[in-house]
C-alpha cells in the first residue's frame, strides 16, 4: 500500500470507539459496520489522536489473535491504551497474564492453572447452583415484576467469583463500584487511578491474609506463589484483580442482555426453554457469545513486526485494535448473523473470549 493511501486513511479516520444505534441494543454499532463492508482492516483515531488499525473482519481477527508478531505489552511504543489512565500508569502497575507475550505470558499463566481445573470448578456446581437457586427463590417470592440486573444478573456471577476466588461477599459494593470506574468509556485520570489504588489495597491485603491462612480457593493458589517467592504480592493483586473484575462484570452483562434477547426472540426462548439436551443448551450459550459482544472497546494490541494481512500491511509498532462484535458478525463466517439462531451450526467459532 502506497503512502498517499496511507495518509488518505490517516485523515479520514473515524473516532473510535463509535455509539450503538439506540434502535438495537445487540448490533455493533453502525459505523462500524460500515467500516468493515469497506474492508476488514481500517483506520480509527482514538482519544490521544493516535490513529491505529481497526480489525474488523473475521478471519483477520482469528489470524492476529494467533500471531506471535502482534504484542499485548502495553509498555511497547504505538500501543492504542483504553485512556488516559491506562497509558499514565503503564510503569506502574505490575506485569499480569493480560499485559505479557511469550513466555512472561507462559509464566503468569501457570499461576492461574490451579483454580481452572476441571476438578475444581466441577466442585463449584453444587454451589454454583445454590446460588442461582437462591435468587430465582427470592424474585419469585418478591414483588413483580422483578429488576432482572439487581436481583440475578450481578448477584449471581459476582457470588460465584467471590466463592471461587475466596473474596468475602459481604465487600461486593466495594469492588463492584471500582469496577464500574475503572471500566468506564470516560472514567477521568484521577477517579480511575483512586479506584485502582484502593482495589490493589484491598487484595494485597488479602492475599496476606489467604499466606497466613490458605483455603481451597483461586487467592490462596496465587498467594502460595508469593510464598514460594516468584511473584510480588503486588503481582499477585494484579492477577487477582483481573480475574475479579472479568469473572463478575462480562458475565453480568451477559445475563441480562442476554435474557432481553431471548425475550426479543420468542421462537429461540421456546426452543431453549423446550429443549433437554446439554449439547443444545451449550450451543445456545455459544450462539449468544457470539451474537452479543460484551467488549465495547477492543481487544488492543501492537504489532512488533510488519504484517501482510487482508491485503494491508500493518508496520511494526503500530496499535491494533481488534474488534470482536462485527468480526463476530461477519457474513463469511456467520451467514446471516443479525438473526440470533440458537442452533447455529459452527456458533462455537465465535470470538467472544478472543
Amino acid at each position: 500500500m502506497s503512502d498517499t493511501v496511507t495518509s488518505t486513511e490517516a485523515v479520514a479516520a473515524p473516532e473510535y470507539p463509535m455509539e450503538r444505534s439506540g434502535r438495537c441494543p445487540f448490533a455493533p454499532p453502525p459505523e462500524v459496520m460500515e467500516l468493515a463492508a469497506a474492508a476488514p482492516l481500517s483506520r480509527v483515531r482514538i482519544w490521544d489522536g493516535s490513529r491505529p488499525r481497526l480489525i474488523t473482519g473475521y478471519g483477520e481477527a482469528r489470524a492476529l489473535f494467533a500471531d506471535s508478531r502482534v504484542s499485548v505489552d502495553d509498555r511497547k511504543p504505538g500501543f492504542p491504551h483504553w485512556n488516559e489512565h491506562m497509558l499514565a500508569t503503564v510503569d506502574k502497575r505490575p506485569r499480569s497474564v493480560f499485559t505479557a507475550d511469550a513466555e512472561e505470558h507462559t509464566f503468569y499463566r501457570r499461576m492461574l492453572s490451579k483454580p481452572f481445573t476441571f476438578k475444581r470448578v466441577e466442585a463449584l456446581r453444587p454451589a454454583i447452583q445454590k446460588i442461582t437457586d437462591d435468587a430465582i427463590d427470592k424474585i419469585l417470592a418478591g414483588p413483580k415484576p422483578a429488576e432482572l440486573v439487581t436481583a440475578l444478573a450481578l448477584p449471581v456471577p459476582t457470588e460465584v467469583i467471590c466463592e471461587m476466588l475466596g473474596v468475602p461477599y459481604e465487600d461486593h459494593g466495594f469492588f463492584q463500584e471500582h469496577a464500574n470506574v475503572g471500566l468506564a468509556r470516560y472514567a477521568k485520570p484521577e477517579d480511575s487511578m483512586k479506584g485502582a489504588m484502593s482495589l490493589a489495597k484491598y487484595l494485597s491485603n488479602l492475599v496476606e491474609t489467604k499466606m497466613e491462612n490458605p483455603a481451597e480457593d483461586a487467592v490462596s493458589d496465587i498467594a502460595e506463589r508469593v510464598t514460594a517467592g516468584e511473584i510480588s504480592v503486588k503481582e499477585a493483586a494484579q492477577l487477582a484483580s483481573g480475574l475479579l473484575i472479568a469473572g463478575h462484570e462480562t458475565t453480568a452483562n451477559m445475563i441480562g442482555i442476554g435474557v432481553l434477547a431471548l425475550l426479543e426472540n420468542p421462537e429461540q426462548l421456546a426452543f431453549l426453554r423446550d429443549t433437554d439436551d446439554p449439547k443444545a443448551v451449550a450451543n445456545a450459550v455459544e450462539e449468544l457469545l457470539r451474537y452479543l459482544s460484551i467488549i465495547q472497546n477492543g481487544q488492543r494490541r501492537v504489532a512488533t513486526e510488519d504484517i501482510e494481512i487482508g491485503g494491508q500491511t500493518i508496520k511494526a509498532g503500530e496499535g491494533i485494535i481488534i474488534d470482536l462484535s462485527p468480526a463476530n458478525w461477519d457474513a463469511a463466517a456467520f451467514p446471516d448473523p443479525e438473526l440470533l439462531d440458537l442452533q447455529r451450526p459452527d456458533a462455537d467459532k465465535n470470538l467472544a473470549f478472543g
